[in-house]
């Protein structure tokens, strides 16, 4: 299971009324690595804390353990989970691998870095023979 969700939360999901600010407070509870990675990765951005001409802020450290390896996945391989920390946070998700996330600025200035960074070229020279089971 993904996301622990509160017979409260439920019952207006059911409902259809979930605020994002709701969902996104149920991702940091129920994910809470995969939260203040993104979150720690969104105010470096803001901050201008990148690498010299990259537009982008990203991870590159692995997780630690495999359950917070599985929150990341498990945060990522949801559309509406990224979408809703996208816009809590006013940036762009882009993610590689088991734990390669960056995150760039919302206003589309970034296209052409989220085009390289998501591209095949970049997917394969990311890869390791680490990972491979990651």
């Amino acid at each position: 299971m993904s996301l622990t969700v509160s017979p409260e939360l439920l019952s207006k999901a059911e409902k259809d009324q979930v605020s994002n600010q709701e969902f996104v407070r149920c991702i940091e509870q129920s994910l809470p690595y995969a939260y203040h990675m993104v979150a720690g990765l969104a105010a470096r951005l803001k901050a201008g804390d990148t690498a010299p001409g990259r537009p982008f802020a990203d991870n590159q450290t692995e997780p630690e353990t495999d359950a917070e390896r599985g929150q990341l996945l498990r945060a990522m391989a949801s559309d509406s989970m990224r979408a809703a920390l996208s816009e809590h946070f006013g940036v762009r998700i882009a993610f590689q691998n088991c734990h390669r996330v960056a995150v760039f600025p919302a206003d589309g200035s970034a296209d052409e870095a989220i085009g390289i960074f998501s591209s095949p070229r970049a997917q394969l020279l990311n890869q390791s023979p680490e990972l491979v089971s990651c």
